[in-house]
């Protein structure tokens, strides 16, 4: 069988591969792109070390391969092992692409914040399950909130008698990451639910700007030039304008979710959230107030009119259509809030 498959590195050259394949092994490999690679002959190494693997490879069994087949003194650029292994198993079914989905956007609906992070998981899970299309969903909320990182302490992270002076509700989601500081209207917040074979091979690091390259497109057509500041901090030249968090479950589905700040109140912010010097060591700034930089400063549009660039954004890198989230969904989320996310055992689970 012939198989092929294609990788635009994120910030790097494109890597094509064309494979033979037989009896469940590769036969024969034709690596190509624009990249760059000294000597001209070391991509015989790359097409030798890929003839003789099993179709059903891992993508670190790939990668290594490629290092340990690599001559000394040769040098990669604009790709590496990595590339070279997403692009094999792209080509031999086992990674996939944007566009091998059929996705789906859910747009803004008020629910509380307790049920929003309960959809969170009730829709990846529903991925796993082949229940769902690929979906994209915005968030909307009319209450105040912070939502906690799945691994923060709450009393290290919430003064909780800030949070109850201003009333504010704490939850904890199931990723990881920081606290989110949330009242209505003041960000921008989206999960992006997937299979995981959207991400193969990819380092959480690697897949934050992959996934989110779309929204640095959005954000441009209203004038904004942001990036990722490693690991998963959302940035401009003003300051940090959001951040993402992840969480990939054992059955194979994926869920990625973004804030970013639009109107915050800082100082509030900063009042409710203990955001230690540690925190922001590492910035280069000596107040958490000036770390962030909302978007309604560096835009006249307003928060509805940013989603919607975004929406048609994403609409138009994915082929994906508006869908509404069905009741069936919506009352699993607020069973699940009952049970887990608006329990104490859970909000408190890292004390």
């Amino acid at each position: 069988m012939m198989h092929h498959g294609e990788y635009k590195v994120v910030g790097g050259k494109l890597v094509v591969v064309d494979l033979d394949t037989a009896d469940e092994v590769i036969t024969a490999a034709s690596l190509n792109g624009d990249f760059f690679l000294e000597p001209d002959d070391a991509l015989e190494d790359l097409n030798a070390a890929l003839t003789g693997l099993r179709t059903d490879a891992s993508h670190s069994t790939i990668r290594d391969a490629v290092t340990a087949r690599l001559r000394e003194g040769a040098v990669m650029f604009g790709f590496d092992a990595d590339a070279v292994a997403r692009v094999v198993r792209r080509a031999l079914g086992h990674a996939t692409k944007w566009e091998d989905h059929d996705w789906q956007i859910l747009g803004p609906e008020i629910i509380p914040v307790v049920e929003q992070v309960a959809l969170d998981e009730v829709l990846t899970r529903q991925i796993a399950k082949g229940e769902r299309k690929p979906t994209i969903r915005f968030w909307d909320w009319d209450e105040s909130a912070v939502v906690i990182g799945s691994f923060q302490s709450l009393r290290n992270e919430v003064d909780s008698q800030q949070a109850e002076h201003h009333g504010i509700k704490v939850v904890r989601r199931i990723s990881g990451g920081g606290a989110m500081f949330m009242e209505a209207g003041n960000c921008i917040t989206y999960s992006l639910y997937a299979p995981e074979s959207l991400v193969d091979g990819m380092s959480f690091a690697d897949s934050y700007p992959f996934l989110d390259s779309w929204v640095m497109e959005a954000l441009a057509k209203i004038g904004i030039t942001a990036h990722y500041k490693p690991l998963n901090d959302i940035a401009t030249a003003a300051g940090k304008i959001g951040g993402a968090a992840q969480k990939r479950l054992a059955n194979g589905a994926m869920l990625h979710h973004v804030t970013m700040s639009y109107d915050i109140d800082a100082e509030k912010m900063t009042q409710v959230l203990r955001i230690g010097r540690e925190k922001i060591s590492d910035k280069g700034i000596t107040s958490a107030v000036k770390r962030v930089d909302p978007l309604k400063s560096q835009t006249q549009l307003t928060r509805g009119e940013i989603i919607e660039v975004m929406m048609d954004t994403f609409a138009q890198r994915t082929g994906a259509v508006r869908a509404e989230l069905d009741e069936k969904s919506r009352q699993a989320a607020r069973e699940l809030a009952a049970a887990k996310f608006d329990t104490e055992q859970w909000t408190a689970r890292v004390p």
